[in-house]
């Protein structure tokens, strides 16, 4: 192929989701840094040219809108929070698309919520019209709708871009997730604190050793630090996606990246691609309750990949539907699954402990001899 529809075969990853931190997009400083926006726009646009798709998951909106308001220090207030983020977000979509449109790309807005991809509906929606903007040769844009998704709203917001990105890596089959931030990768220690921290370049799986390394805490104007970058890397590479945190001024990070090449830290993805269904399971944003397992089950459904039984049942946390999405915990209250349940919360209280055939002689109905079937499973 020639013309903007080639692909470069020197490119390893063919659809990559690309976040941009909101210590990236304005260089630290207290405002948007339209160079250093300029410079991310100029590396999409070289993937573009060569066939790539990329999708932007942006954060800065009130970061904008704090400087075109003029900020209010001390004043946290959610309504005025969402002020800002109406107000930035106009200007930062209009940075967007001036600076795309200088390589002539089209570009969309594409905002979020958590409710937008809860329901498998509005999940199939959301991804449906990511992939028609991909197949239009479009750039789509996106962020939360930080205007109307609100903690006091439950289940509303996402919570940060982080998580977001890695929500859409998974919802359009993403090959790779770039988080690009302030710091370049996880360290063995904050190196803002720790002049000796070494940069960790690969992280095969994400475990308490490697939570109690990124910690808890956010710096600069983002909302998410590293413990909310390495939760996302968990998220997405249990969806199949790979996934790199990489500093955001390196040189063409975003090309050499999508060569292959070894920069930040590269988290590989854990299973192959996974189909559309579990990948909304497994994205949690619907689970109604949570079903508590004994070791033996808890062994079985990790080791053995088979059906949850009623035999195995300890317990049933919160109150859900025949059909809709449960976590599945050992009794550690650690995540081992996410699935489908066939009976409603009432029902598997009733027959928790009990042997399969016995279902129907407790509830008078049969919808299956499996609290959960394995088909319905995605493993954590």
């Amino acid at each position: 192929m020639t013309g903007k529809n080639r692909t470069d075969d020197s490119l390893r990853y063919r659809r990559i989701v690309a976040k941009f931190g909101t210590n990236v997009l304005t260089a630290s400083s207290d405002r948007l840094d339209s160079g250093r926006i300029a410079a991310l726009v100029a590396q999409v646009a070289a993937l573009h040219v060569q066939g790539i798709e990329v999708l932007v998951v942006t954060s800065g909106a009130i970061a904008a809108g704090a400087h075109r308001l003029g900020s209010r220090k001390g004043r946290k207030d959610m309504p005025y929070r969402q002020v800002l983020a109406a107000v930035g977000q106009t200007d930062l979509m209009q940075l967007y698309q001036q600076l795309f449109a200088d390589h002539q790309i089209t570009v969309a807005q594409t905002l979020l919520t958590r409710g937008d991809l809860a329901d498998r509906q509005g999940y199939l929606n959301a991804r449906n019209t990511l992939l028609a903007m991909l197949e239009l040769r479009v750039v789509p844009i996106i962020n939360e709708n930080d205007v109307v998704a609100i903690d006091e709203i439950e289940g509303a917001k996402i919570g940060d871009n982080d998580n977001l990105s890695a929500l859409v890596a998974n919802l359009v089959d993403a090959d790779l997730l770039i988080l690009l931030t302030d710091t370049g990768g996880l360290y063995s220690a904050d190196p803002a604190l720790v002049s000796d921290a070494q940069l960790i370049p690969r992280v095969d799986r994400v475990d308490s050793r490697i939570e109690a390394i990124a910690g808890g805490s956010t710096s600069g104007a983002g909302v998410g630090g590293m413990m909310t970058k390495v939760q996302a890397a968990k998220l997405a590479t249990a969806g199949g996606t790979n996934i790199v945190i990489a500093g955001g001024s390196e040189p063409e990070v975003l090309q050499r990246l999508a060569a292959g090449q070894a920069i930040g830290t590269f988290f590989p993805a854990n299973v192959d691609r996974m189909e559309s269904r579990k990948r909304w399971m497994l994205a949690g944003l619907s689970v109604k309750g949570s079903i508590v397992v004994d070791a033996g089950a808890a062994r079985v459904l990790r080791d053995e990949r088979r059906s949850l039984l009623p035999a195995g049942v300890q317990d049933v946390r919160g109150s859900f539907q025949r059909g809709e999405a449960v976590t599945v915990l050992d009794v550690e209250g650690g995540r081992i699954a996410c699935g489908i349940a066939n009976y409603d919360s009432d029902e598997i209280l009733r027959i928790r402990g009990q042997r399969s055939d016995k279902i129907e002689d407790v509830l008078g109905h049969h919808y299956g001899s499996e609290v959960v079937h394995r088909d319905n499973l995605v493993l954590l």
